[in-house]
């Protein structure tokens, strides 16, 4: 990570001898290589501290924390587009897949959370988006999960990404809060000489038809470091399950193109979606070199609200 910081370092460097413009070639190249230097073998842990409530009479909930091994690798290294999905490893065996995040230049378009598992599409003008990048953040099946846009910072040797988003319930939360339904998330990506970190500054929102009332505020951490962990249990894992998730993945796009926004279920017979899907993934593994595109969307589509 020290060489990459230090090439990124030197791409900063020759990128300020220019004026700043929009779409500056030395500082996309910076970006992507910020973005691009997140994969890798990681211990990862998460750490989260409520902060902070309007109400007086509120009681604070426990801090959480955990951790594991994550290998995140870029499944799409594209000009315009990087695609980073994360894998995480349990007990050194078991595999879970876990999030994914995708990053998009001057992206226009993005999916706001609403509320209550629903999304809806916001589009921003081509010169409002100029030299930023859109983190796209989603759910272990592929479903989205929150969106926001911002702009790469290279500056006394700091390299960091900054985006406000609202996103459902955090999985840590989802099946023991009901006192608010909208987690408003202002997340800082920043490298570091040993790995990166995410640092967030949540706010707990309870949103109904009247308007938002804040519930409370967390301070959050997700740390991955390097060092000497193994993750060829995840290669191995990916290399028999890709092909079935990048079906899943175009299933998902065709769906995304043919809605201006999305709801969707909880449970489908008695199912979550995550569940119908990772089913179907163990079915695809004894039969190889199947499209399964077609599978995976009509299990999507049992679980989308018109």
């Amino acid at each position: 990570m020290k060489t990459i910081i230090a090439c990124l370092a030197v791409i900063t460097l020759t990128a300020a001898h220019h004026p700043a413009r929009a779409s500056d070639p030395e500082k996309k190249r910076a970006d992507r290589a910020a973005i691009l230097s997140m994969e890798g073998c990681y211990k990862v842990t998460f750490d989260f501290a409520e902060t902070f409530t309007p109400d007086t009479a509120y009681t604070y909930h426990d801090r959480y924390h955990s951790s594991g091994t994550e290998y995140v690798f870029a499944i799409a290294d594209e000009e315009d587009f990087i695609s980073l999905q994360h894998l995480l490893i349990v007990n050194d065996t078991m595999i879970i897949k876990h999030w994914r995040q995708d990053w998009v230049y001057e992206e226009t378009t993005l999916l706001a959370y609403d509320r209550d598992k629903r999304w809806v599409r916001e589009t921003a003008s081509p010169e409002a988006v100029k030299g930023t990048w859109a983190q796209k953040v989603y759910q272990v099946d592929d479903s989205p999960r929150y969106e926001s846009r911002g702009t790469w910072i290279h500056a006394d040797g700091k390299h960091f990404w900054e985006g406000t988003g609202d996103a459902p319930l955090p999985r840590r939360e989802f099946t023991k809060r009901d006192d608010y339904n909208v987690m408003q998330r202002r997340s800082r990506i920043q490298l570091s000489d040993d790995g990166w970190f995410l640092e967030q500054d949540n706010k707990k929102i309870l949103r109904t038809d009247a308007g938002d009332k804040l519930i409370c505020e967390e301070k959050g951490m997700e740390s991955f470091t390097t060092g000497d962990y193994d993750c060829n249990p995840a290669i191995r894992w990916w290399n028999e399950n890709h092909a079935y998730w990048a079906d899943v993945r175009t299933a998902w796009n065709e769906v995304f193109a043919e809605r201006e926004s999305l709801a969707l279920a909880g449970k489908t017979d008695d199912k979550l979606l995550w569940q119908s899907l990772f089913e179907a993934g163990d079915d695809a593994a004894d039969s190889p070199g199947g499209d399964h595109k077609a599978k995976a969307k009509t299990i999507i589509s049992k679980y989308i609200i018109d």
